[in-house]
């Protein structure tokens, strides 16, 4: 079950007064410092902001609405497989400050092979493409609906860089990363649900290496996905992970000789 509001502002309080600030101080991993500082820290305005965010507003003006097949843990608003645009894109997609923090990451980092499980309306895929027009974005969406909806957007901005795949991660994952073995950063926003959000991050292992980036969204939505991100942190393969609270960054240097784990308020 998702948390109730009351719930999840308990666990965010809990979080906020242990987490670090976003300073840096007193932060002895280099990687984790020049995250913070070059990466969080990085407050320029890009125009390319400005360029996804019309396409936001526009999406929170549009009243059409789209059959849905909901294919991971649904909305924590409506149970209706009928759902308007307005609504995906009010209720669903990221916020523009993570969506931005995403676009900075992946301009600081330059990844050129970039994987999105739950495409939704295209707004975070479109930060993730214009943030590095080299890098090839490989995003999947389970309903087709709003993966039409979100090539829309893709063309809009002139996107060439996105390949957009219609399909349940479940069947076709593996076979995406099978044309794709080398992922250099992959951000996971589709199955809120613990078994499937820990399968996939094994499928990933095979795939990753040393400066490889996983991003997990809403690590604290639910009981289900608080058990997954503390399972996930605690594999071998993992060497640092850092907790926003709303999403999860893994990595698996190797210059970690030992576990390290961060919680920072963003």
């Amino acid at each position: 079950m998702v948390y109730s509001p009351l719930q999840a502002a308990a666990k965010y309080f809990q979080f906020y007064i242990h987490a670090a600030n976003s300073k840096g101080h007193g932060t002895h991993s280099p990687f984790v410092f020049e995250f913070i500082t070059k990466v969080m820290n990085d407050f320029t305005k890009y125009e390319d902001y400005e360029r996804v965010e019309v396409i936001r507003t526009r999406m929170l003006a549009d009243n059409t609405e789209l059959l849905i097949q909901d294919l991971g843990a649904g909305s924590a608003i409506t149970s209706s497989n009928r759902r308007s645009v307005a609504s995906i894109a009010k209720t669903t997609v990221k916020p523009r400050k993570f969506g931005q923090l995403l676009y900075r990451m992946v301009k600081y980092y330059q990844p050129r092979t970039i994987l999105e499980l739950g495409t939704s309306l295209g707004i975070t895929t479109s930060y993730l493409a214009l943030a590095n027009p080299q890098a090839k974005v490989i995003t999947i969406e389970g309903a087709s609906t709003i993966a039409a909806k979100a090539r829309e957007n893709f063309a809009a901005l002139g996107l060439t860089n996105v390949e957009s795949i219609i399909g349940n991660f479940d069947d076709i994952l593996e076979s995406v990363l099978m044309q794709n073995p080398g992922i250099d950063f992959v951000f996971l926003d589709g199955n809120h649900r613990q078994e499937p959000t820990e399968r996939y991050f094994r499928q990933l292992l095979p795939h990753v290496h040393n400066d490889t980036l996983l991003i997990f969204d809403d690590i604290h939505w639910s009981k289900e996905m608080d058990n997954a991100w503390a399972n996930i942190v605690q594999h071998e393969a993992v060497t640092c992970d850092i907790d926003l609270f709303y999403i999860g960054i893994i990595s698996f240097r190797k210059e970690f000789k030992e576990k390290q784990r961060f919680a920072i308020r963003f």
